[in-house]
């Protein structure tokens, strides 16, 4: 009997290895902060991103995909987990990341997946990944020049710390490639996460792209001067106005810390004039607001352009290998920015500009190339989508849905059709109040709460796109305001969200003036 069994498995060995190398390997190009409207496949009249722009053209972009915490630490603990931060226990940047809880790079392991991160982690400082038979991450933030990384080469969770020299933009994209053609095994599907630091703030461009854009004047957003007289107290107090809430080392008056000799040569040579030019102006009030608008948003775009350049390296990569035709290949950010909308840079809020992230995906085969999706999705989902494209059942404690039918052109009749959101780190940098909502596409029901706060706000798309008019108390919208209640509530009860907020992570004595001088 045993030699019939073992006769059995022998035979159905090969099956099976040809089945795991016929499962689609998976490429999940993760940026931070990378506002949508700074991918020219999104909106060409601010930036271009011709390599990004090849998954869109190649596969399907998406419109409408919503973060459920505009944070970068919570919303990568959600793309881990599936789930949402209340569950995950990682509510805000100063918690700590629980590794040993479920994750799909975890159950894409045991389903036989060589998975591998490289780059920002985020999710706790000196601690290995777990889940990844390879990773090599960045100490907390990581700079932006001469990165040190943690390594775990055999996925035992023993470190090696490795220091280098470079920006590190390139260098991510050089230990992405390096590990596709030599540290994976080839006959093995993989899952590959790559994580760039840029363009978080504060925006360092690299040595090829200093100069970029030195010739070139970008228009202001209608918002830039916007006017918080009528808004509500949230939003009169927040620390993220580009006219007053940038610092030195953000507008480049100070060059970045650890640079070496020669890199500090190249920096001062690009910035210098440039610097003396603008001081010799004693710029004042609205034209100092423009001034920094313009250096805030060329460096943010410079920061990009290093970032299009990996990918395009990537991309190049997979087809030149073969690979790509049985990858399916991912960009997307862990939430949007503002780029002076409002008069805002960062993120946090639910309005359209950080609640919104890049999402485009390539699968060959199973998108349809230049496909534009407005389904509500969300990296709430992405667990599930990952853990479907391996073929394997996402477990029943997630919060996301597999988008693999959305991909392949059928979206489920059951589909989301609003969406919750919950930020809660308050107080905290930016000083921006908890809130949660609810959006449907056109309208938004949010709540700030807080000691000091408690405020409803309602926004309609469609009569106020620029998200700048309240209208619940407007009589007009009483059945609106009145289904978005009853779909808050639901969506509060369908995910156990309680009223119990997490510990304040910061101390609660520090003033605004404080944040400001912190930050």
């Amino acid at each position: 009997m045993t030699m019939i069994r073992t006769l059995s498995l022998a035979l159905l060995l090969p099956s099976l290895l040809v089945a795991a190398s016929e499962r689609p390997n998976i490429v999940f190009i993760f940026s931070d902060d990378h506002a949508y409207q700074a991918i020219s496949a999104y909106d060409g009249s601010l930036n271009q991103t011709p390599h990004i722009d090849r998954l869109a053209a190649e596969g399907m972009r998406f419109e409408r995909c919503y973060v459920t915490n505009s944070i970068c630490g919570p919303q990568r603990a959600v793309v881990q987990t599936g789930k949402y931060s209340h569950k995950n226990g990682f509510f805000q940047n100063q918690n700590h990341f629980d590794g040993n809880q479920q994750t799909f790079p975890k159950l894409l392991q045991k389903a036989g997946y060589q998975t591998a991160v490289v780059g920002k982690w985020h999710l706790g400082e000196h601690m290995a990944p777990q889940g990844f038979d390879y990773s090599e991450v960045l100490v907390g933030q990581g700079p932006y020049y001469n990165p040190t990384t943690l390594r775990d080469a055999q996925g035992a969770g023993d470190q090696k710390e490795i220091e280098y020299t470079g920006y590190t933009t390139d260098i991510i994209s050089d230990l992405t490639l390096d590990w596709l053609k030599e540290g994976r095994d080839p006959d093995r599907p993989f899952m590959l996460m790559t994580q760039h630091k840029a363009p978080h703030r504060n925006w360092a461009p690299g040595p090829k792209y200093l100069t970029l854009y030195d010739d070139r004047h970008f228009p202001e957003p209608e918002t830039l001067f916007e006017d918080y007289s009528r808004r509500l107290h949230a939003h009169q107090n927040q620390a993220m106005q580009i006219d007053r809430d940038l610092n030195a080392r953000d507008l480049k008056f100070v060059p970045p810390e650890n640079l070496t000799p020669e890199q500090l040569k190249t920096w001062t040579n690009a910035y210098r004039n440039k610097n003396e030019a603008v001081l010799n102006a004693r710029l004042e009030g609205i034209e100092k607001t423009r001034w920094q608008y313009q250096r805030y948003i060329k460096d943010y775009l410079r920061s990009i352009a290093s970032v299009d350049d990996a990918v395009g390296e990537l991309l190049d990569y997979l087809d030149e290998s073969g690979l790509a035709e049985n990858t399916i290949v991912i960009y997307t950010s862990d939430q949007g920015f503002y780029l002076g909308e409002h008069g805002w840079f960062d993120k946090r809020w639910i309005y359209e500009e950080s609640l919104k992230t890049p999402f485009l995906v390539r699968w060959p085969g199973t998108v349809k190339a230049g496909t534009v999706n407005g389904d509500i999705v969300s990296p709430l989902d992405f667990a599930a989508t990952f853990l479907d494209v391996a073929g394997q059942k996402a477990p029943d404690d997630m919060d996301g849905k597999s988008l693999v039918p959305i991909l392949q052109g059928r979206t489920p009749d059951d589909w989301r059709k609003s969406h919750y959101y919950h930020y809660y780190e308050y107080p905290g940098w930016h000083l921006v109040r908890r809130h949660y909502g609810v959006v449907d596409g056109r309208y938004k029901l949010i709540h700030f709460y807080e000691d000091d706060v408690d405020e409803w706000e309602l926004i309609d798309l469609v009569a106020d796109p620029l998200e700048q008019i309240n209208f619940y108390n407007d009589p007009t919208y009483a059945e609106v305001k009145k289904d978005l209640h009853a779909e808050v509530k639901r969506l509060r009860r369908q995910f156990s969200v309680t009223d119990k907020d997490p510990p304040e992570s910061f101390n609660p004595e520090w003033t605004e003036a404080q944040f400001r001088f912190f930050k």
